[in-house]
């Protein structure tokens, strides 16, 4: 009886035990997650845990318990980094020893490359790099022919950076309604004929005004722009309490020794030529100037929601009382 081949060896699993993604972009991150999902066996159960609330034992409990179905198991800690912090010896010892019918993905903004843990994750799984790259608009090019399967001119792909900023998820979605509402390609002319940019650009220009330190021009844009669009009231608001929160975040930044150019790439502040200008409206206005501004901003935000004023007179009103906070650099730019 001639003998029976001999089975073919299975091959290694294409999946590792430890994913670091590094980087500040959640959609590279997601992208990088569905990849390594779809290398996963078809009964992996799922654990998403909050890095910053997990406590050590629950993702080990995760990362050691066998799967209720049998399977894998996959768990997910996002804003890992101070899980890290807290918990790096634990994570050393379990990245030597990982367990074999898990998968551990740490999200993480930065891990340099000579930390241990580095080149332990590096040895066991994968460091995958999610930062967004230096060429934005090349970017957009390249997104709109390979994911959305239509042209997009440079100067359409500019454009819309400077309308959006640098939020990858955000262009993303962007080129995907642009896709299906061009049939040839993507120009400027469809960039600039989108309602919802124009106004977009419309109160950025308003904001980007008072961040510059120009409450009066601020002022002026908000008119022109209620003549516009007399939607915008309602959205006044919102796009102010966005622009105090980024002036306290560069505040903080700024005494932590970062660059108006870090400060800027951070916190989406475009174009690059208005980033110092914006860190130095932030420290205009101080701690104190954002907290009363802030108080100010919840106030009329009542006011409007309960009948006392109109939304468009009350946001008038908080640039005027910003004005007395910026009037310094009003003065000099008018010399």
């Amino acid at each position: 009886m001639p003998a029976k081949p001999a089975k073919p060896a299975k091959p290694a699993a294409a999946f590792k035990a430890v994913y670091a993604l590094v980087g500040t972009e959640p959609l590279l991150q997601i992208q990088a997650l569905r990849d390594i999902v779809a290398q996963l066996p078809p009964d992996t159960q799922r654990f998403d845990l909050d890095g910053e609330e997990a406590e050590l034992s629950d993702v080990l409990d995760h990362l050691h318990t066998f799967s209720l179905f049998g399977g894998h198991n996959l768990i997910v800690l996002r804003q890992a980094d101070e899980f890290l912090t807290r918990h790096r010896a634990a994570l050393e010892d379990y990245v030597q020893k990982p367990s074999a019918q898990s998968t551990l993905v740490l999200r993480l903004d930065s891990l340099p490359a000579n930390q241990r843990i580095y080149k332990m994750i590096t040895a066991a799984g994968a460091v995958i790099p999610c930062q967004p790259p230096k060429d934005i608009a090349k970017w957009v090019v390249d997104r709109a022919r390979m994911s959305h399967k239509i042209a997009i001119d440079p100067a359409a792909a500019a454009a819309l950076v400077d309308l959006l900023g640098s939020d990858m998820g955000r262009l993303d979605n962007e080129l995907a309604k642009l896709a299906v509402a061009c049939t040839d390609k993507i120009d400027l002319a469809a960039i600039e004929q989108a309602v919802p940019f124009q106004r977009e650009r419309q109160m950025w220009d308003m904001t980007d005004a008072l961040g510059s330190g120009q409450p009066a021009e601020a002022l002026r844009r908000w008119r022109q722009l209620l003549q516009m669009d007399s939607s915008a009231e309602f959205r006044g608001i919102t796009w102010l309490g966005l622009f105090l929160q980024n002036a306290r975040k560069a505040i903080t930044m700024s005494r932590n020794g970062e660059s108006p150019f870090t400060i800027g790439q951070q916190l989406r502040i475009w174009p690059r030529d208005r980033q110092a200008a914006f860190v130095q409206t932030a420290l205009r206005l101080g701690d104190g100037g954002i907290d009363r501004l802030l108080d100010l901003l919840v106030e009329i935000d009542f006011q409007g929601k309960t009948g006392i004023g109109d939304a468009a007179s009350n946001v008038e009103r908080f640039l005027l009382s910003a004005a007395q906070y910026l009037a310094p650099a009003e003065r000099a730019s008018t010399r």
